[in-house]
């Protein structure tokens, strides 16, 4: 209910707009504003300009709007109280402004634009383009954002858009929205990850799966980089999915909405602040906003009237159904980004694993073609896709990225014995590749314990080439996405060292054409793998060690499984290597090598009499008992 008068006051001028009476009004409406709402007829109360005839003076008010203005004797009959003239915050009388106005959600109800380049799909994401939960209409990307801890890059919108009343946490999010193309399989763009409906603002995040971003908004090719603090008369600027590029002018501050999200949500009330049109550059058809707009990020305009790099807030709101008053609503950027523990920029920017057009693994470099695995279905579901392709690139090396075990599925490098370089792995870190963070697992695992941060792709091996791809592929093998646990007494120790020496013992015991091999590893994933900290950890690895001698492919496969059995308590010393078939690691990893390497690989010649079950063989103890 509104506050009531006090008779024992100081009265002072409310016409003072200090910054402390701005905050000591702020402070008040963050306190009392939702007891205001509580009215029936209150749709929002905020800090304003107080309105004379219809016209805004300068004179500083707390504003209130109603969905009707009715004389004293009706307001019973619509069961609401009086506003009073004024009100008294901290020994400070303002007057109160009563506005006839009323809000809804911007997406109730979805403009066609027929040819839209906003509505289609696009790659790379950008802020300002159509987005929605696959269950809802459309809405629009308000920026790309970056987790506060990991770096995680995210697309922001509102919880209407990409959650709704009947979503949920990992529900798919497409892009365009259903309503603008729904074909929802193909226009999948993540998932749901986190979201905020309260006083804090109508806010959430999707991951960014299969595609790549760039954080200029549509038309307005600028990026976000800082956040404002909006103040009355400030003029904003942004580009939405439905009206496009509009500018505005912040006629409210500090205000809170009060918002019916339907079933099972209900009514909500939402902080923010109020946008009205700018007169000097209007639309052609008066709108600043329509449906389909929610989740538009408004920037401020610099002094040159061109849209500057401060983000002001996210669009969520616009005047309801009826009202001939033309404004937007927004959710303060600052409080969103605290609430969701978001930032503009990566925190501690890392490579992300863009290397300047750098191949990866060539498939032709041992000179007969050797391609990368070919993922069985099931694990092709389960890659993370990057710009439509499961297969990620770095300096010297491929992978592809197990969505669910958050551990590469296989890794493939090249190795030039004839060009390695002595690199330095001092002071380069074990960080993420910030394209798909959220699929990968990080020093969380393994801090203190035994776990190591086992390489894949050994970084020996990729150090090659000129000065600066072997530095490049030094730095890009401590990504996380080349790194899996092993435990510290195989990864350091004697016995478990055959593992990491396989590759030099080729070029010992082999006379290789031209020093050149190329290798694939990585984990097998099995459904038993122990859980720890959450995390499944592999206990076998495999190796396939590809060559050419006398001009004739060769190709050796390789097994190690550690002993987890007792992984609680960290007590391990079993480690055991086994050189096994292709077809063996193939059938256990769900993909299949190049039809090139089956030929290749002669041990199943020599496996003809040995148990079935790899465990049940002898395993290697020393080099010297591999059969090259």
């Amino acid at each position: 209910m509104p506050a009531k008068k006090s008779t024992a006051v100081t009265k002072k001028s409310a016409k003072v707009t200090s910054e402390s009476n701005n905050e000591k009004l702020k402070q008040f409406i963050r306190a009392r504003g939702a007891d205001f709402l509580l009215d029936k007829n209150i749709s929002s109360v905020g800090i304003g300009y107080k309105h004379v005839d219809g016209k805004p003076t300068k004179e500083l008010a707390i504003q209130f709007t109603v969905d009707k203005k009715v004389s004293l004797d009706v307001l019973e009959s619509i069961d609401t109280t009086e506003i009073p003239k004024s009100i008294v915050v901290d020994g400070i009388e303002f007057p109160t402004d009563v506005i006839e106005r009323s809000y809804s959600k911007a997406f109730t109800i979805v403009v066609a634009e027929a040819g839209s380049t906003r509505k289609t799909r696009i790659d790379p994401i950008v802020p300002g383009i159509s987005v929605a939960n696959k269950r809802i209409s459309a809405g629009t990307v308000g920026c790309i954002v970056f987790d506060k801890e990991k770096g995680t890059p995210y697309i922001l919108s509102n919880w209407h858009v990409l959650h709704g009343p009947e979503g949920k946490i990992g529900d798919d999010i497409v892009q365009p929205g259903p309503h603008d193309d729904n074909r929802v399989q193909l226009n999948q763009i993540g998932k749901l990850v986190r979201s905020h409906l309260g006083p804090a603002g109508d806010c959430a995040l999707a991951s960014i799966e299969g595609r790549s971003f760039k954080q200029e908004v549509f038309e307005l090719n600028v990026k976000a980089e800082q956040l404002g603090e909006p103040d009355l008369g400030d003029k904003v600027i942004k580009s939405g999915r439905t009206t496009a590029v509009t500018h505005g002018i912040v006629t409210r501050i500090n205000t809170m909405v009060k918002i019916a999200y339907g079933f099972p949500v209900g009514e909500q009330v939402i902080g923010g602040f109020e946008i009205g049109p700018d007169e000097n550059n209007l639309p052609g058809d008066g709108e600043i906003s329509r449906g389909g707009d929610s989740g538009a990020l408004w920037l401020f305009k610099a002094s040159n009237g061109q849209p500057s790099k401060v983000a002001a807030g996210l669009h969520f709101a616009g005047e309801g159904a009826g009202d001939p008053n033309e404004h937007a609503i927004a959710c303060y950027a600052q409080s969103v980004f605290e609430k969701l523990a978001i930032t503009l920029t990566p925190p501690n920017p890392v490579v992300t694993g863009d290397t300047g057009g750098a191949p990866g693994y060539a498939p032709g470099f041992l000179g007969p073609v050797v391609n990368v695995p070919k993922l069985f279905a099931s694990k092709l579901k389960d890659a993370f896709k990057l710009n439509g392709s499961e297969v990620i690139k770095y300096t010297h090396f491929s992978l592809a990225q197990s969505k669910s075990r958050r551990f590469a599925i296989w890794v493939a490098w090249n190795i030039d014995g004839d060009k390695i370089k002595k690199i330095s792995r001092r002071g380069i870190k074990f960080e993420f590749d910030n394209r798909f963070t959220q699929f990968q697992v990080g020093d969380e695992l393994y801090s203190n314990n035994r776990l190591d941060r086992g390489h894949i792709a050994r970084r020996a091996d990729i150090v090659w080439g000129t000065e600066a791809e072997a530095k490049k592929a030094n730095k890009e093998s401590f990504f996380f996405s080349n790194i899996a646990p092993q435990m510290d007494n195989f990864n350091q120790g004697s016995l478990g060292g055959i593992w990491g020496k396989l590759e030099d013992a080729v070029f010992e015991e082999v006379d290789v054409d031209n020093l050149k091999l190329s290798v694939f590893g990585g984990p097998v994933f099995r459904s038993d793998d122990r859980v720890f900290k959450g995390v499944k950890i592999p206990r076998e690895f495999y190796k396939v060690i590809v060559y050419v001698t006398g001009g004739v492919l060769k190709a050796k496969a390789f097994m190690l499984t550690q002993n987890l059995d007792e992984l609680e308590v960290l007590d391990l010393n079993e480690f055991k290597v086994f050189q096994v078939t292709l077809a063996e690691i193939a059938k256990r990893c769900g993909f299949s090598f190049s039809p090139n390497l089956k030929a290749a690989d002669t041990l199943s010649e020599k496996l003809q009499n040995a148990p079935e079950a790899v465990e049940d063989r002898q395993p290697i103890k020393k080099l010297s008992e591999i059969a090259w």
